[in-house]
């Protein structure tokens, strides 16, 4: 059991063993002694103590690891022993600078504060890409001139790209081992130069600069562009925050509700198992939704929060992966559960039987009506396809639906025909037709009225297909038709009228079925159709054959024609 210390390096809070701390004294005290002559001693100090605290977070894997003698040794194995080099300034000075060495690291790019003159950025890039930073301000200039996108992207990488403020950095820049020996060479040089600038500066000349102003004008103005851009970037930030706070409110509340209320089966809930072919539980697709939505969103948020708070606090590569791979599996799994729901309805199946109808008087006049039932206790929850849940007498579960229409065309022979055909979904023809023969529909006939449901039901069992029951009624030549107001919502399409009335409003006159298949208005106003379809100069019918426009007036006769053949046009028609 080894004691553990806490210790401040460069304003990191560490956990470090004991021995690894005591070792990493011991060499930091030898550093210290070895630079106590040298000039910016406490500068090197602070970088190398800024290094080594980088490093330790590199090898860190969690705020609460504790720093053993195999991390010190490998920091110390990267930043090297005070006594593998000399701070003699004589040989220092001498030295020639290893450039195998300077090129064996990865260079990072840095704005160069020390040779800018705006930014920094074509400076930083011609040590990053070891071109002269000549050309590279050439290049800039020629495409801002040119296309503009010079004058872009230089304003970006200022944005962007970081400034090279300290030792380390800079020479991340060079692309340098940051090592004790580097850190100390780029300090003196710094240290060199000022004391150069000093010996050479003219005093009179620099004191009329400081009276005319304290800073020039190409920092002052990138001052005020960065300013600008800080601004939009918190807007930016602020808005990114919004959206992902509110759509992951949205989405929690959505989605978790529904499935906890699944979970424990409140009522009005019932109708989800009904859609649902997968027979995957609700509460678990609504947990895939909740991840699948959800991360996304609160990525776009921490992204608004990095944004507005410089030194936001990492949430980890554990757990950034971690959510990234619950996001992969979350949309598979939706991806898996929808193909099988669409799937589930992939084809579509029939079920139809005809009846002949027997009138024992003959029949003149067919009355027709829609029958309404109240042995159902019908769930208002909504529906989906206007499918409802319903209950028996025996309180079974049913699929109930009064989306029902019926047409009326002429019969071949002297009897009335009803027919009855029974759609439903399925996942092949032959699930589809099951289900659509699974469908209960009924009708009565007394006396010469012919009732038809309004409604048909299924077994819960079969869940909701799209289940649907279209009616022909087939009327001999010359039956006279009458309707009930109970069939306004039920007339079909492809019930044919002579003076073009909309089905709905059919049952206000009494018809009369005519060879050509037509039904006859028997007390329609007189010059009904005329006023419906005519105008003065022409007339437009739209019906089941298309759409017949006929345009007339003194020089011309223009005939229009668009139905499933295309497009005809007949100009000039004597």
């Amino acid at each position: 059991m080894n004691k553990t210390v806490n210790i401040n390096l460069a304003n990191i809070l560490f956990h470090i063993d004991e021995e690894a701390y005591l070792k990493m004294s011991r060499y930091l005290e030898a550093i210290k002694r070895s630079f106590a002559n040298t000039s910016g001693s406490d500068e090197i100090l602070r970088d190398i103590e800024a290094r080594i605290a980088e490093l330790f977070q590199e090898k860190m894997e969690s705020e609460r690891q504790v720093i053993t003698l195999k991390e010190v040794d490998e920091v110390i194995n990267v930043m090297g022993q005070p006594e593998d080099y000399m701070v003699d300034e004589d040989i220092f000075e001498d030295a020639p600078f290893d450039n195998a060495t300077k090129t064996g690291r990865v260079k990072k790019l840095y704005r160069d504060p020390d040779s800018k003159f705006i930014g920094g950025v074509c400076s930083g890039l011609e040590y990053y890409l070891g071109i002269d930073a000549l050309w590279i301000r050439i290049i800039f200039i020629l495409l801002a001139i040119s296309t503009g996108f010079g004058f872009i992207a230089y304003i970006l990488l200022w944005i962007l790209v970081p400034e090279a403020r300290t030792t380390s950095q800079k020479l991340d820049m060079r692309g340098e081992p940051v090592n004790i020996s580097n850190i100390e060479r780029k300090v003196k040089e710094g240290f060199d130069d000022v004391a150069s600038k000093v010996k050479n500066v003219d005093y009179e000349k620099m004191g009329d600069k400081v009276k005319s102003t304290s800073k020039s004008f190409a920092d002052a103005l990138g001052d005020i562009i960065m300013l600008f851009f800080k601004i939009i970037g918190k807007f930016i930030g602020i808005l990114l925050i919004l959206i992902g706070a509110v759509s992951l409110i949205g989405i929690f509340i959505g989605m978790f509700t529904v499935g906890i209320l699944d979970m424990f089966h409140i009522p009005g809930l019932s109708l989800n198992d009904m859609v649902n072919s997968t027979d995957a539980p609700v509460w678990f697709v609504s947990i895939l939704g909740l991840f699948a939505f959800g991360i996304p969103f609160f990525f776009l948020m921490y992204l608004g929060l990095k944004i507005l708070v410089n030194n936001l606090k990492s949430i980890g590569n554990i757990v950034k992966y971690s959510l990234l791979g619950l996001w992969l599996l979350s949309v598979i799994g939706l991806s898996v559960l929808g193909i099988q729901q669409a799937s589930a309805q992939a084809f579509t199946g029939y079920s139809s039987n005809t009846d002949q109808i027997y009138f024992d008087q003959g029949v003149d006049t067919l009355m027709i009506t829609m029958k309404a039932t109240d042995a159902y206790n019908i769930s208002n929850n909504g529906g989906f396809y206007e499918m409802n849940i319903a209950y028996n007498e025996n309180g079974e579960r049913l699929l109930y639906t009064e989306d029902i229409r019926f047409d009326i065309k002429k019969s071949e022979d002297s009897l009335v025909h009803v027919k009855v055909r029974k759609d439903a979904n399925g996942s092949s023809y032959e699930d589809a037709s099951q289900r659509a023969a699974n469908i209960n529909y009924s009708y009565t006939v007394n006396g010469n009225n012919l009732a038809l449901d309004n409604f048909l039901t299924t077994a819960a069992e079969n869940k909701i297909r799209d289940q649907e029951a279209y009616i022909t009624i087939y009327v001999p030549v010359n039956t006279t038709v009458s309707l009930n107001e109970s069939t306004e919502d039920h007339i079909g399409w492809y019930t044919k009228n002579d003076k073009e009335v909309y089905r709905r409003d059919m049952y206000q006159y009494l018809w009369k079925m005519n060879d050509n298949g037509v039904l006859q208005c028997m007390n329609c106003p007189e010059n009904m159709g005329d006023q419906m379809n005519r105008n003065q100069n022409g007339h437009i019918i739209i019906n089941e054959d298309g759409v017949d426009i006929d345009i007339k007036d003194e020089n011309e006769n223009v005939r229009v024609k668009i139905n499933e053949k295309g497009v005809q046009v007949k100009a000039n028609d004597n």
